[in-house]
């Protein structure tokens, strides 16, 4: 799903797999593994979804950056 944000073009969740499949301005995507559903969802609504990303994402989930 593209998102308004000056940092993130695109939010994508598995929720089957508790994946979250984050697309950066800079093109770079990045898959994050263990993420709830919750925490998807607040990401989403999120008015700031750098800040949000920042505070409660990055550095919580182990991650894999994803070739282009």
């Amino acid at each position: 799903m593209d998102v308004d944000s000056t940092a993130i073009s695109d939010i994508d969740y598995d929720a089957e797999r508790t994946k979250l499949l984050v697309r950066f301005v800079s093109g770079e995507r990045y898959v994050y593994v263990g993420v709830p559903g919750e925490v998807h969802r607040s990401f989403v609504e999120a008015d700031s979804k750098g800040r949000f990303f920042q505070a409660e994402i990055r550095n919580r989930y182990p991650f894999n950056r994803l070739d282009g």
